[in-house]
């Protein structure tokens, strides 16, 4: 079969065009891909290293919290209990007389410290001798923090308050 000189080189166009379409595919697209997926690749690990770098900066500063808690517990009288505590804090802000209940909860909380907490109700007392039992009983040295507190008017005597806070330590 005798084909034209046009022919020939409609044929070899063809060909070099079919040749160039398979590179294309099967060598030149899969590199790029394979660039452009280890590019993204390499953007998730470094967005890997640097949540883990956040996590260890968090993890060093509840360590050194963590420490400060022990050294602070440690420096506690021995023997401490919140109950105690709270009703001595109540002798001295002369509202001994005022407190209608006082309920400790038993401990919560998981790992090494323990949340233990005392729910106690003030009734008919003065804001000066509210704020001066919350000024006694708010103590970082003995790591005790008020949770919740709820501040109402005495209902029987005007110019007073009643007063139902939960009050917190670690153990």
């Amino acid at each position: 079969m005798k084909l034209a000189k046009r022919e020939k080189y409609l044929i070899l166009t063809a060909a070099v065009c079919i040749v160039i379409f398979l590179l294309f595919q099967f060598l030149i697209f899969p590199i790029l891909d394979s660039k452009k997926r280890t590019a993204s690749g390499l953007k998730a690990k470094e967005t890997g290293l640097d949540e883990i770098m956040k996590l260890s900066a968090e993890y060093q500063t509840y360590q050194k919290s963590s420490q400060g808690l022990q050294q602070a517990l440690a420096g506690r009288k021995k023997g401490f209990t919140l109950f105690a505590f709270l009703e001595e804090a109540a002798g001295k802000a002369e509202v001994k007389a005022n407190i209608k209940y006082m309920k400790p909860s038993g401990s919560s909380g998981t790992g090494p410290y323990k949340e233990s907490t005392v729910e106690m109700k003030l009734e008919a007392i003065t804001l000066e001798q509210l704020v001066g039992y919350l000024y006694r009983i708010e103590s970082p040295d003995n790591l005790v923090n008020i949770k919740r507190i709820s501040i109402n008017e005495n209902k029987k005597e005007a110019g007073y308050l009643d007063a139902v806070m939960q009050v917190l330590t670690f153990q």
